[in-house]
C-alpha cells in the first residue's frame, strides 16, 4: 500500500477553510485518475471519473471518457481538514493566543510542539495553558483542566520579530511527523487524511484491476467538515449524487478504561459499515448492498454505530433533492489527538470495498 502518500497527507498543514496546500498536493497526485477537475468556490476538489468500459478500464490513453446519461452518480465525500487553530491575538511579549478550528479534549494540548503556518513562511513553537509550572504549582493548580482560551504559542522569537512574521488569521497545527508502528499508522490528522487517501487510492484501484464500472466517480475533497461539513453540502448540491458515500474515520475504542459495548469499532477488523451517528442514518439497501460486495470479495468488515457526531455522508443524504447515503470508516485509536492511530488491515479493507462497490453499482 502506498503509505508514503498517507504520511504526506498527514503531515500538510491545513485546518477548516485553510486546506489550499493539502488541495494542491492531491491536485498533483490524481493526474490522469478523473476526466474533470475543478475547485469550487468554498475550496473544495471535485474530481469526475466517467463510466469505463472493460475496453478503457486502467488505460494509460489520456483520452478523457465521456459523460453517460442516466448513468447512477456515486459520490465519494473525503474532507482535507483537520482540527487546528487561528492566530486569535499576539501580546506585547510576542505570545500567540488562539481561536481553535474543530473540537478538542484540552488535556491532550499540554506542552505541544506547532507550527505556525503564514503565507511569508512556516515557523515552529510550542503551546501551554498559562499558569505555574509543576515546581511552583499548588495541588490545585494541578487538578484544573483549562479552556482552549488560556492556551498560548510561544515561537521564542522576539516579540517584534513575532509581530512582523505572524498575523491574526495564520493558522496553527500541531507538528508532529506520521509514523510506522508494526501494522499501524500514528500521526496527527488521520482524521482525516485517510479518506483523502482512500478517494485517490481506490480509484487507482479501479485502474490497477483495469475494472470496468458503469457508475460516475465523483471524489470530492471537501473544506470545512470540522466546523459543521460546510464543503459538503455545497459540493452535494452541485454534484446531486444518486449515491453518497461518506468516507472518514471513526472511533476505535478498543482501548483499556472502555467497556467492550461503547468500543465502536476494534482495530484489525476491516473497515467500518457505518450505519448512524448524530447527523445521519444510513440507506438500509444501501447497507445491504455494501455488506453483500463485501462477503463476495472477502473483505473484512464491522458493523459501527457512533452515538454521537457526524460526517460528510449527511450532507450528501440531505442535499437539493436527497440521496441514498452510508459512511465507509476507519476505526481510529485516540482521534483528535496527536497520536491517532490506524490499522493498515482495516485502511486495506476500505479501499478495496469502494473499489469493488463502485465497480458493482449499475
Amino acid at each position: 500500500m502506498n503509505i508514503d502518500l498517507l504520511k504526506r497527507l498527514c503531515e500538510t498543514p491545513g485546518v477548516p477553510g485553510r486546506e489550499h496546500r493539502v488541495r494542491a498536493l492531491i491536485e498533483k497526485e490524481i493526474k490522469g485518475l478523473f476526466d474533470e477537475t475543478y475547485t469550487d468556490a468554498m475550496g473544495s476538489l471535485i474530481c469526475t471519473r466517467y463510466p469505463r468500459s472493460a475496453s478503457k478500464a486502467g488505460s494509460k490513453s489520456r483520452a478523457k471518457a465521456k459523460a453517460v446519461d442516466g448513468a447512477t452518480k456515486v459520490m465519494q465525500l473525503c474532507h482535507m481538514d483537520e482540527i487546528g487553530f487561528f492566530v486569535y491575538a499576539i501580546d506585547d511579549n510576542g505570545y500567540i493566543w488562539i481561536n481553535a478550528a474543530g473540537g478538542f479534549d484540552t488535556r491532550n494540548l499540554f506542552s505541544r510542539r506547532v507550527l505556525v503556518c503564514t503565507d511569508n513562511g512556516d515557523y515552529r513553537g510550542v503551546m501551554n495553558p498559562g499558569g505555574r509550572p509543576v515546581h511552583i504549582a499548588s495541588p490545585d493548580d494541578r487538578k484544573k483542566v483549562p479552556e482552549v482560551k488560556e492556551f498560548f504559542v510561544d515561537t521564542g522569537l522576539p516579540a517584534a520579530q513575532v509581530k512582523s512574521k505572524i498575523k491574526v488569521g495564520d493558522f496553527i497545527v500541531m507538528d508532529e511527523p506520521a509514523i510506522e508502528i508494526g501494522k499501524k499508522v500514528v500521526s496527527k490528522a488521520l482524521d482525516n487524511r485517510v479518506a483523502c487517501w482512500l478517494g485517490i487510492e481506490s480509484v487507482r484501484e479501479l485502474d490497477r484491476a483495469g475494472t470496468a464500472h458503469a457508475c460516475e466517480i465523483t471524489v470530492a475533497f471537501t473544506v470545512q467538515e470540522e466546523v459543521g461539513l460546510r464543503g459538503a453540502r455545497t459540493a452535494s448540491y452541485a454534484v446531486k449524487p444518486d449515491i453518497g458515500l461518506g468516507i472518514d474515520v471513526t472511533l476505535a475504542c478498543d482501548t483499556p478504561g472502555v467497556p467492550s459495548e461503547e468500543r465502536v469499532t476494534t482495530h484489525g477488523k476491516g473497515f467500518a459499515l457505518h450505519i448512524k451517528d448524530g447527523s445521519f442514518i444510513a440507506d438500509k439497501q444501501l447497507v445491504d448492498d455494501v455488506e453483500a460486495v463485501a462477503k463476495k470479495k472477502k473483505i473484512p468488515y464491522q458493523r459501527s454505530i457512533l452515538a454521537a457526531g457526524g460526517q460528510d455522508g449527511a450532507a450528501a443524504q440531505q442535499a437539493a433533492a436527497g440521496a441514498r447515503a452510508i459512511g465507509i470508516t476507519v476505526g481510529t485509536r485516540y482521534i483528535h489527538t496527536v497520536t491517532e492511530m490506524i490499522d493498515t488491515t482495516d485502511l486495506k479493507a476500505a479501499r478495496d470495498i469502494l473499489a469493488a462497490y463502485m465497480a458493482s453499482v449499475k
